[in-house]
């Protein structure tokens, strides 16, 4: 049986939600597989709700919270440990998104959780970050030749680094989209224009308005939507945020045509302004609207992302939600690859998929 998506609505919602108790239990569920358990003990405390959660709810939003500030705790030192490793390399090092809200003091942080750790350097001085980083103690993880060819040769980052120790997980980036992709952006422009993270230290983040373009880009075209609205959220808060500037919104979306990244803003916006009631400011009706002037299958996407942003719970999963997730999937390689190359790739991942693990 499902029930309805009891988080999408919540966050733009000024009043508590009048839950039962099996709604909380499905509302739990449905938090921490979009991993957004934390986020949602923080939204409820920030509100002054939390005394009106049950016990046992109150307990799991409790635990997620400490869990967050954790990790926020070990990715600020492992940032130092990774400063210290390219402290040879004449590169800017970036880093790019959840490590870097956290990094930065964002609202985006707040509750947020991640698997990994994403930086970015200069595409010539790729080969010698990661020899550091190699030294310093990550390691590749195990993958075949066509893996190592596939991150090398097509890909925006490299093949994953994990620390022989500590267990931590980096992702070394040359740009923010892979190379083959329809949307792709010189990796030099953004490091341009990035920013000090903190007083006296090498470590920067991406401009606020590219901040915003790699979240959007990065749900648009990731392909696997199981945290989706978590991503989404994380661009509603940057948004939010960075709207304080008067000049955010004429940058955003002038920077949006000069990296030819209007498309997928575009849709971002559509379904902001639809869960978040996000608006900008009135005198940018036209350029907004003028972000995909043709509607390029504006109304398809709309439906199609309006059903894979749901949370990815047995609870409320229905199969067009599940054939709305494939066929975004199916459409962000499309996006990445050229046919000649995607094809053989899905097929390969497939037959993977369908392979028995061995222990």
């Amino acid at each position: 049986m499902t029930h309805p998506d009891l988080l999408s609505r919540l966050w733009a919602s000024p009043q508590p939600p009048s839950w039962t108790h099996r709604q909380w239990e499905i509302a739990v569920g449905q938090a921490r597989r979009t991993r957004l358990l934390a986020r949602l003990g923080f939204h409820f405390t920030d509100r002054g709700w939390m005394p009106l959660v049950p016990a046992r709810p109150a307990a799991y939003l409790g635990t997620g919270i400490l869990a967050a500030e954790r990790q926020h705790r070990e990715v600020h030192w492992e940032l130092d440990r990774i400063e210290a490793a390219l402290s040879g390399i004449d590169t800017p090092i970036v880093v790019l998104k959840g490590a870097a809200y956290v990094l930065a003091g964002l609202p985006a942080a707040r509750g947020r959780l991640f698997s990994d750790i994403d930086i970015m350097v200069s595409r010539e001085r790729l080969n010698e970050a990661e020899n550091a980083l190699l030294a310093a103690g990550w390691a590749q993880q195990p993958h075949d030749d066509y893996d190592d060819q596939y991150y090398r040769r097509w890909s925006h980052e490299l093949p994953p680094l994990k620390h022989v120790q500590r267990g931590t997980v980096l992702d070394l980036h040359h740009t923010i989209t892979q190379p083959t992709s329809r949307f792709q952006v010189e990796g030099r422009r953004l490091l341009e224009r990035a920013l000090p993270a903190r007083p006296g230290g090498r470590l920067l983040v991406l401009a606020p308005e590219d901040m915003v373009l790699h979240s959007v880009v990065h749900l648009m075209q990731e392909g696997e939507l199981d945290t989706g609205l978590r991503d989404l959220l994380d661009i509603r808060d940057l948004v939010v945020d960075f709207s304080r500037q008067a000049d955010f919104w004429p940058k955003l979306l002038d920077r949006a045509s000069e990296l030819r990244l209007h498309i997928p803003l575009s849709h971002a916006l559509v379904q902001l302004h639809r869960l978040f009631g996000l608006t900008w400011p009135t005198e940018l009706d036209s350029q907004v609207a003028q972000l995909d002037p043709r509607r390029v299958g504006g109304p398809l996407m709309a439906r199609l992302l309006t059903a894979a942003l749901r949370p990815h719970h047995p609870t409320c999963d229905t199969a067009w939600s599940d054939a709305a997730r494939l066929a975004l999937y199916v459409r962000s390689h499309y996006l990445r690859m050229p046919v000649r190359l995607v094809v053989p790739h899905l097929i390969r991942k497939a037959f993977r998929r369908l392979k028995p693990k061995t222990s």
